[in-house]
């Protein structure tokens, strides 16, 4: 120990004798051994410096100097450790005693424990056999009640109930699967439970697929039938709109059947609406199943794949709609367009059904955007179809279809307006269609008339040929058989322009526009205007030969005027608008043939006459005394006309008979006149004039004697077609010839005379005076008043011209 002290006073000294630099070196390495440091870079320091035995002077010092601290402390702790040595001998005797006193006590606890461990060992034993036991029959009792929900599973395959199936595997899975105590169920359950799954997603989808199969044929009947109640109501609505027409004409003849009809049409109307309530509301009538769907779509979401089945139902249900676009061109589309439409109408009631009931199997975008696709293609088709038809009965028939399938949809919600454009945008087709078809109608009816008077021997031929188109003359029945004064170009004319207006209303009805008379009514005036009147100018123009048939053609136009008033009420009643609409005075759309007919007639009854008024030729224009029954050919012509009076009044109406006679009247008239202004007569006297005024007065005569057919007014003017030669006759008969220059006197009396030709008439009149007036007279002897009159008359007229 004292070495170590003299030690540790040399270090200090030796240090203190170092230089600086040593000791900080010192230093630093002493801090980095008591810091952990790496001393690294200490000794690539010392040899770098090529001085190693420094730095083992360093160390050695920095060991030395811990040496002298350990010796320190334990200088310092030595005492407290002799002390603790001490004790621990003291306790050693203690110690020995507490052993033998264990020993003794374990020795006890050892002979009284044995038995307690034998009867543990033994409760050990017995609660591991019954843990034992209890787990043994928790097991039993989860393979039982998993085998029963195995055998109810199967049990529900078997049934195809398919969602407690489904209910039977999900218990299974979750409650089973992995707590059960067989390792052998549970791979049966691993392997069975997936191909169960499997097994129901299989069969539901064949379900499915058969289902989809069936529904088309189903859609097919179901628009079918849904298109028939949509036929049947609007025929029901045409049938009361045809006891109401009855009610209006009821109404006109009296009050009380006004009455009486109209409460009838009002318990019709209800009895007809509560109809259409029950087969609007029911869905006995319009039923379908939709169960196998539903099931499919139901499992599929049991199985979580919902989004799957709404897209694969879809899609499904979308190639199946394009598919049902599909026209075959092997049929004609008349005969297949209505399994057409019904089968796209069954396909959308289909839809609007599960739109409403499946829960959100499919979106109301999705079935608006199967429609768009819909109306469109439809839209297609017609504009094709339409093109190619060249039968407007044709087009009509489609029309109607389509239309009925635009009713029966509207009720399930879906717009139909585009439907309804096609069909308006061939409004204009149809009508030429119809036009053309009208047109060879007439022409084959004007064609096979005999231009002979109807004969109807039964009151049903009067009703269908007479009271249905409204040309009675009177609301008495007539006995039969009853000749009529039409021949059956009128009845069939008719018919033809009845179905017309039909038709066109047929096709405007129903179609989106409410207010179409207008419409009809442009293209009625069209077939009447041009197809009707058209037709009968060509049969004019080609086809009369003689009297008889040009008077019946006559009397036929005279019919067909009351035809077309009828015409227009019957387009008005068909497009329910109030019957004053169509009275409204308006032309006679047959004007043209009507006024051909009757020049015809009296072009021929004027060649007639002419033929009479040939002998006009033989009258003694110098007589020395007037004739005192009229001359020859007056008295041909009056017998000719009162024979052709007596035949005509039985066929022409009043009117017509009364414009012919006056133009032929008009035309003997101007026969006379001509006969003393042409190059025939050269000269005649005051009795051929007496004679002419004789034969004018006849002819008047016979005017009046028509006073039993006609007016007096009428008469009168049928008199007043003979004013020329009457005018000129009392002209030339006259005391004072020269009031003709008169114009008070000339407009009231002399009017229809034209200057010229009295100039030369009168020029022409010579008398038995004129040889002692004359230039061989006498100079002293007086001139007749009369003659020097005329003659002024004649100087002042030559004047004028």
């Amino acid at each position: 120990m004292n070495s170590s002290k003299t030690r540790r006073k040399i270090a200090p000294a030796a240090a203190e004798n170092g230089d600086s630099a040593d000791k900080l070196d010192q230093l630093l390495l002493s801090s980095a051994i008591c810091n952990g440091e790496d001393l690294g870079p200490f000794i690539r320091k010392t040899f770098a410096s090529g001085k190693p035995e420094t730095l083992l002077h360093h160390l050695r010092h920095f060991a030395r100097s811990k040496e002298s601290e350990i010796e320190e402390v334990c200088k310092a702790h030595y005492q407290d450790f002799i002390l603790a040595v001490d004790d621990l001998r003291s306790l050693l005797s203690d110690v020995d005693s507490l052993k033998s006193s264990l020993s003794d006590s374990n020795s006890k606890l050892q002979t009284v424990g044995v038995p307690l461990l034998s009867s543990l060992d033994a409760f050990v034993e017995a609660r591991n056999i019954s843990q034992n036991v209890n787990l043994a029959l928790d097991s039993v009792g989860t393979c039982v009640r998993l085998m029963e929900l195995c055998s109810r599973s199967n049990h529900h395959l078997s049934n195809n109930n398919f969602y407690m199936a489904l209910k039977c595997v999900d218990s299974l899975e979750a409650d089973f699967l992995k707590k059960t105590p067989s390792s052998t169920l549970k791979r049966m359950l691993e392997k069975k439970i997936p191909e169960i799954r499997s097994h129901i997603e299989r069969k539901v989808s064949k379900d499915l697929g058969d289902w989809l199969v069936d529904i088309r044929g189903v859609s097919r009947n179901l628009g079918q039938l849904a298109i028939g109640q949509a036929s049947s109501a609007r025929q029901r609505e045409e049938e009361l709109r045809i006891k109401q027409r009855q009610a209006e004409e009821q109404s006109r003849l009296s009050l009380r059947d006004c009455v009486y009809a109209l409460e009838e049409e009002d318990d019709d109307g209800l009895s007809g609406g509560g109809v259409g309530d029950d087969n609007n509301g029911g869905s006995g009538i319009l039923g379908f199943d939709l169960t196998p769907l539903y099931r499919a779509y139901h499992i599929h979401q049991t199985l979580g794949l919902e989004d799957g089945f709404k897209q694969y139902y879809f899609e499904n249900r979308k190639l199946q709609l394009t598919s049902d676009f599909q026209v075959s061109s092997m049929t004609p589309f008349l005969e297949s367009h209505q399994t057409f439409f019904a089968q796209i109408a069954g396909f959308f009631i289909v839809e609007d059904r599960v739109l409403r009931t499946g829960g959100g199997l499919i979106s109301k975008m999705e079935v608006e955007n199967l429609w768009e696709t819909a109306v469109s293609k439809m839209c297609s088709v017609l504009e094709d179809q339409f093109s190619r038809m060249q039968t407007a009965n044709h087009l009509l028939l489609i029309k109607d279809y389509v239309s009925l399938l635009g009713v029966t949809l509207r009720r399930y919600g879906y717009p139909v307006d585009s439907l309804l454009d096609v069909l308006s945008k061939h409004r204009d087709k149809y009508h030429e269609l119809l036009l053309s078809d009208c047109r060879k109608q007439i022409a084959e009816a004007l064609a096979a008339d005999k231009f002979e008077q109807m004969l109807m021997k039964k009151e049903y031929e009067y009703s269908m040929n007479v009271l249905s188109f409204q040309i009675q003359t009177s609301d008495i029945t007539p006995a039969f058989p009853y000749v009529a004064p039409f021949s059956s170009t009128v009845p069939d004319c008719c018919r033809i322009v009845r179905s017309f207006i039909e038709d066109s209303v047929s096709f405007m009805s129903y179609g989106g526009q409410l207010d179409f008379y207008d419409v009809v009514k442009k293209y009625l005036d069209r077939l009447l205007g041009e197809v009707l009147d058209g037709a009968l100018l060509k049969l004019i123009s080609s086809s009369i030969h003689g009297v008889a048939q040009a008077m019946q053609v006559a009397a036929n136009m005279a019919v067909m005027e009351r035809a077309c008033d009828f015409f227009f009420r019957h387009a008005a009643q068909l497009s329910g608008i109030p019957l004053r609409v169509a009275e409204r005075k308006r032309q006679f759309p047959l004007g043209k043939a009507r006024d051909a007919a009757e020049d015809m007639l009296s072009g021929m009854l004027k060649t007639k006459v002419d033929g009479f008024m040939t002998l006009i030729e033989n009258v003694n224009w110098m007589a020395d005394e007037p004739p005192q029954n009229g001359n020859e050919y007056v008295n041909e012509v009056i017998i000719y006309l009162e024979t052709l009076v007596s035949t005509a009044q039985q066929i022409l109406p009043v009117p017509v008979l009364k414009r012919v006679l006056q133009d032929v009247l008009t035309h003997i008239s101007e026969k006379i006149i001509g006969a003393l202004y042409g190059d025939l007569v050269k000269r005649f006297n005051l009795n051929a004039i007496i004679g002419l005024d004789v034969d004018v007065r006849m002819l008047e005569s016979f005017a009046d004697n028509q006073a039993s057919l006609f007016s007096d007014e009428e008469a009168s003017q049928l008199k007043s077609a003979l004013c020329e030669a009457r005018q000129l006759m009392n002209l030339l008969l006259s005391n004072h010839p020269e009031n003709f220059l008169n114009p008070v006197i000339r407009e009231r009396s002399y009017n229809a005379l034209d200057y010229r030709k009295v100039l030369t008439i009168s020029e022409k009149l010579k008398d038995q005076s004129d040889r002692l007036f004359g230039t061989f007279g006498s100079r002293g002897t007086r001139q007749n008043p009369k003659k020097k009159s005329l003659d002024a008359l004649i100087k002042i007229l030559k004047d004028v011209s």
